[in-house]
């Protein structure tokens, strides 16, 4: 159990699955967690509705910084701009590179860093991972330790900025948070809102993929799944994907952990 005098932690917390397991892993470190999200104008909020049913039956601070006035900066994404044909494809730099937010992580972390002052945290987390190295600059090692760079000179207390799975890919991230015992249904990744995950856009496909290279199910339901028929059709026969199958039971059941 976390102790009032443990180090406090600002995590970057989206909602989604990498800084799912970012949180609970800083949480297993016996840190106080401060959860940071951000409306910065995206899509959709569906993983910051996410984010705030996590920290509220954990009981932990949550604080959801609206900055959307900074939308008209970083708007030329298909992530920021409805107006924009979202791709459907898997990761690669010819055809998602319409996903990058202009600059959204170093603005993130400069806000997170000057929170960690504020409240007299030592560290940062945020789920930056190898399998975004490609595509998005402000995920690699390089930016990370830039950053890290000047948070010890911004301030007069040096912040650590902390990416765990900087070396690592979404199938190993999904490892770990199994091994915690963690369950992913408490967690949104695609970029659609809708009542669905959509299945097919490029955030949707490599969750699924590290699902099937851990030889479990995906938890969440989707209206359309390249592992399974889709969603409707389970869903008419009267089956449903909102609990994990027995493989995913197992898998969880097995770790260890408190959650």
């Amino acid at each position: 159990m976390t102790q009032p005098d443990s180090p406090a932690t600002v995590v970057i917390y989206s909602g989604g699955m990498d800084s799912y397991t970012v949180l609970h892993r800083a949480l297993r470190e016996g840190r106080r967690v401060h959860a940071l999200s951000f409306d910065y104008g995206q899509r959709h909020a569906r993983e910051l509705e996410v984010a705030r049913r996590v920290c509220q039956r954990l009981g932990m601070p949550h604080q959801v910084v609206d900055i959307t006035a900074i939308h008209g900066l970083i708007d030329a994404s298909a992530l920021t701009d409805a107006s924009r044909t979202l791709p459907e494809a898997d990761y690669e730099e010819t055809s998602l590179q319409d996903t990058v937010v202009p600059n959204r992580n170093m603005i993130l972390l400069s806000l997170a860093i000057a929170k960690a002052v504020n409240i007299g945290a030592d560290r940062v987390d945020y789920g930056a991972h190898g399998g975004d190295h490609v595509l998005y600059p402000d995920c690699r090692p390089e930016f990370v330790a830039a950053m890290q760079a000047v948070a010890g000179l911004a301030h007069f207390t040096p912040i650590a900025v902390h990416a765990p799975y900087l070396h690592h890919d979404k199938t190993a991230i999904l490892a770990d948070g199994l091994a915690m015992g963690l369950d992913y249904a408490e967690t949104w990744t695609c970029y659609r809102g809708e009542a669905l995950a959509c299945g097919r856009c490029g955030s949707c496909r490599e969750r699924l993929a590290a699902f099937a290279a851990n030889g479990v199910r995906d938890p969440l339901s989707y209206s359309q799944r390249p592992d399974s028929h889709a969603d409707s059709q389970h869903s008419s026969s009267g089956a449903t994907d909102q609990q994990p199958d027995p493989a995913v039971s197992s898998a969880q059941g097995s770790a260890t952990g408190d959650h």
